[in-house]
């Protein structure tokens, strides 16, 4: 239906007109998958803001448009054996548990599979705003016509059509639209993603469900490549990383819920600018292509985020920048006396995640947002200061609530919190002894009638307080193992 409509897919004018609308290098399928979501538009319906079916379809026709097969069992062991090391390995340097979820190892069209439904819930709010946007601006075009005035005037409409009656028909099918065209944009940068990722929540999101440990194995080795580290080195420190995020997420109940609301809260504040879209749909003349294109080009969202959204995104980056750093950390731990090169690969990770390559900027320019995070050498050390001071268990102690998380604010002075936390921690032991006894009837420590408690160490540094280097200004050249002098 696309191509009657337009013409043959081949046409170069007929591509410039697919990349006005975020849809360029379409192959057959997938233009044909269009044409029959086209046709759906004039069927009856609810409308979606949001088409998983063709996201989830166009995704995996972009993943085998670029290779992808069936992971064999060999790799499938091979996954298996790497992760079970990992636990024991993670197990030495955290008190968190692991959890009981599955080991997977996934094709990139498995992994667009298991984790489109985590990307719907994220990625719905902007699909809901860009279609309430567009029926807006075509709602006050209508209006400006003036209600109840005859449209037959207007070359191709028929005599007696009102504005009013006209946008009623008109309106279900602009929703639908939306949906398909957003649906196509999702699945094309998920798409790309799955070609990027080593692993299930590699983008620190948790994407995964049931706690499961997802690696990738052609991704792996081509991760691997020019890294003059052995594959099975490399799989065994990516599957250190992923089984502490995975750990990380199941164990700390607030995390997940709070991340995913954190993305949802900068897409659902997104500002339309519903004037750009009103403007370039009465300057477009359907019959250029390049014309649309200029039209069309960044007038849908506002320039400058609101208030609201800078707050949102503050709040992701952190926590992200927190998962990632506290990830690196562990991971060094578990690493260091077991893999002769954790430093090197730690700092492959870092670089991919500082280009984040086409994949990371098809997804920023999805939903105007960069999910990686820019702050993970300054997490990373203060989890390696927080360490210093009280071990692993005060580490790991900051994730028991989102109140007692660093905040943005705490990463710019890492010991100024690990000097609160500490402090703040003692206190609250103090506290919960003194409630605990008068609940009880005791008598207070140095009192006449007892006292057992009298002489009490508050002292709950675990450690002399010399931080050594560990504060925020460590490995600010980007050499080194996270957190150690």
């Amino acid at each position: 239906m696309l191509a009657s409509l337009l013409g043959s897919s081949e046409n170069p004018e007929v591509a410039k007109a697919l990349a006005a609308m975020g849809i360029d290098k379409m192959d057959p399928a997938t233009m044909d998958m269009v044409g029959a979501q086209l046709k759906s538009m004039f069927a009856s319906g609810d409308a979606e803001p949001f088409n998983i079916e063709l996201a989830n379809d166009v995704a995996r026709k972009s993943v085998a448009a670029e290779g992808d097969s069936t992971v064999g069992d060999s790799a499938r062991r091979e996954v298996e054996q790497a992760v079970e090391v990992a636990h024991l390995w993670i197990d030495a340097v955290t008190d968190l548990s692991a959890p009981a979820g599955p080991v997977h190892a996934w094709s990139r069209a498995e992994w667009v599979d298991q984790t489109m439904p985590m990307w719907r819930q994220l990625v719905e709010p902007v699909a809901a705003g860009v279609s309430t946007a567009v029926v807006s601006a075509m709602r006050s075009q209508m209006g400006d016509l003036g209600a109840g005035e005859d449209l037959g005037s207007i070359p191709g409409m028929p005599a007696g059509m009102d504005p009013g009656a006209l946008m009623g028909q008109v309106e279900p099918m602009l929703e639908r639209m939306s949906g398909t065209m957003f649906g196509v944009q999702v699945g094309q940068a998920v798409g790309a993603l799955a070609g990027s990722l080593v692993s299930g929540t590699d983008v620190g999101l948790p994407l995964v469900p049931g706690h499961g440990v997802a690696l990738l194995p052609a991704n792996i080795a081509a991760f691997a490549e020019g890294l003059e580290v052995d594959l099975a080195e490399v799989r065994l420190y990516l599957a250190v990383r992923e089984a502490a995020r995975v750990r990380l997420f199941a164990e700390v109940a607030w995390l997940g819920p709070q991340l995913v609301a954190a993305v949802q809260a900068y897409a659902r504040d997104i500002s339309i600018d519903t004037e750009g879209i009103e403007s370039a749909l009465q300057s477009i003349d359907t019959s250029d292509p390049e014309a649309m294109q200029a039209a069309l080009s960044n007038s849908l969202f506002a320039p400058e985020p609101s208030p609201a959204q800078r707050s949102a995104l503050v709040q992701l980056e952190t926590y992200l920048a927190l998962v990632e750093g506290w990830v690196a950390v562990v991971a060094d731990r578990a690493t260091s006396k077991h893999l002769p090169h954790p430093g090197a690969l730690d700092e492959a990770v870092r670089r991919q995640r500082a280009s984040a390559g086409p994949a990371g900027q098809i997804f920023s320019q999805l939903v105007g947002l960069e999910l990686h995070p820019r702050r993970l050498r300054d997490a990373a050390n203060l989890w390696a200061a927080l360490e210093a001071r009280g071990g692993a268990t005060a580490r790991d102690s900051a994730w028991a609530h989102p109140d007692v998380a660093p905040t943005a604010a705490d990463l710019d002075d890492p010991l100024g919190y690990v000097d609160r936390f500490m402090s703040r921690g003692t206190r609250d032991e103090m506290d919960d002894a003194l409630e605990a006894m008068l609940s009880e009837g005791d008598p207070l420590p140095g009192s006449a009638s007892g006292d057992a408690g009298g002489s009490t160490d508050t002292d709950s540094t675990g450690g002399s307080g010399n931080m050594d280097g560990q504060g925020r200004d460590e490995d600010s050249d980007g050499e080194g193992t996270p957190g150690k002098p």
